[in-house]
């Protein structure tokens, strides 16, 4: 098993910046894929950004060339950096990770956080 825990969450202005940070514990070595996902009040949840294990990362078109999605092997630590939101960026962020050799963001990623809250005004 693979547990993921969130933080870094919070209010921030349209035209700033965040980091959202996601802590791997447990069997996080056989984490091929990991990503952030998010999910905004009376919609579906949606891909925002993934990462394999060799460093290939894909975005959703919406936050492609604002946000960025790394990963510290070293310290089991994936992050999202949010620049420039906008409020259409509200949402809960999920923290999301899977074994295999397949990252995409229709794979079905057996491991999730509990979220952190995003709000951007």
């Amino acid at each position: 098993d693979v547990q993921l825990v969130e933080s870094g969450g919070g209010s921030v202005e349209a035209g700033g910046s965040l980091r959202l940070s996601c802590e791997a514990s447990g069997d996080s070595a056989t984490a091929y894929c990991m990503g952030w996902f998010r999910q905004a009040p009376g919609k579906e949840r949606e891909g925002v950004a993934i990462i394999d294990r060799q460093g290939t990362t894909r975005y959703a078109n919406s936050v492609k060339g604002r946000f960025t999605i790394s990963s510290d092997t070293a310290k089991s630590t994936l992050y999202l950096h949010l620049t420039t939101p906008k409020p259409e960026d509200t949402a809960m962020y999920y923290c999301a990770a899977k074994d295999g050799s397949w990252c995409h963001f229709t794979a079905d990623f057996g491991y999730w956080g509990q979220g952190t809250q995003v709000t951007v005004s």
